[in-house]
C-alpha cells in the first residue's frame, strides 16, 4: 500500500506491507531509532510517539493507519544542542537509568505538560501509568517531569 506520512515535519512517501507496524516504519525504514521497540503488545510503552498530537503506542498502530497524518518522535524534542525542558529535567533529576523506557516517557511527559503545565504528582503518575520502568521506581521520572513543569523554558546551557 502507498502511504504518505509526515514525520517530525518532513513528508515521507512509502510503499508498505499492510501489516507493517508504525514502530518498524519509523525505526527500520526511516532510521528513527529513538523510538524503542519493546514488547509488541502495548504493555511497556517504550514506543510512544504522537499521532496527530496524541500519544500512541506505535507497536499497536499499523503504518497504513498513519497515512495522511502527522507523527512526532523523540528525535523532534530537542533542536541541535538545545534540549527540551523535559529532556533537561530527566538529566537534572536522574530520570534516566538504563534509558530503554526514556523515549516513551519523554513523549508522554511533553504531551502532558503541553496540556497541563503544572500537573500534580498524582496526575503525572497517571499519565505515565501505561509505561514500564524497571530501574527507577518512577520517583526520579516524576521528579524529572515536575522539574520541567517548574522550568518550562528550561535552563540556559
Amino acid at each position: 500500500m502507498d502511504i504518505t506520512v509526515t514525520v517530525n515535519g518532513e513528508p515521507h512517501r512509502r510503499t508498505v506491507e499492510p501489516r507493517l507496524l508504525l514502530v518498524h516504519l519509523l525505526r527500520d525504514d526511516l532510521g528513527l531509532t529513538g523510538t524503542h521497540w519493546g514488547c509488541d503488545t502495548s504493555n511497556c510503552g517504550t514506543c510512544v510517539v504522537w499521532l496527530d498530537d496524541l500519544p500512541v503506542k506505535s507497536c499497536t498502530v499499523l503504518a497504513v493507519m498513519a497515512d495522511g497524518k502527522q507523527v512526532r518522535t523523540v528525535e523532534d524534542l530537542g533542536h541541535g544542542a538545545e534540549l527540551d525542558p523535559v529532556q533537561q529535567g530527566f538529566v537534572a533529576c536522574h530520570g534516566i537509568q538504563c534509558g530503554f523506557c526514556t523515549p516513551g516517557m519523554l513523549m508522554t511527559a511533553r504531551w502532558l505538560l503541553d496540556h497541563d503545565p503544572d500537573p500534580s504528582e498524582d496526575v503525572i503518575r497517571e499519565a505515565i501509568s501505561g509505561q514500564l520502568c524497571r530501574c527507577t521506581g518512577y520517583e526520579n521520572i516524576v521528579r524529572s517531569i515536575r522539574w520541567a513543569a517548574v522550568h518550562p523554558d528550561g535552563e540556559p546551557s
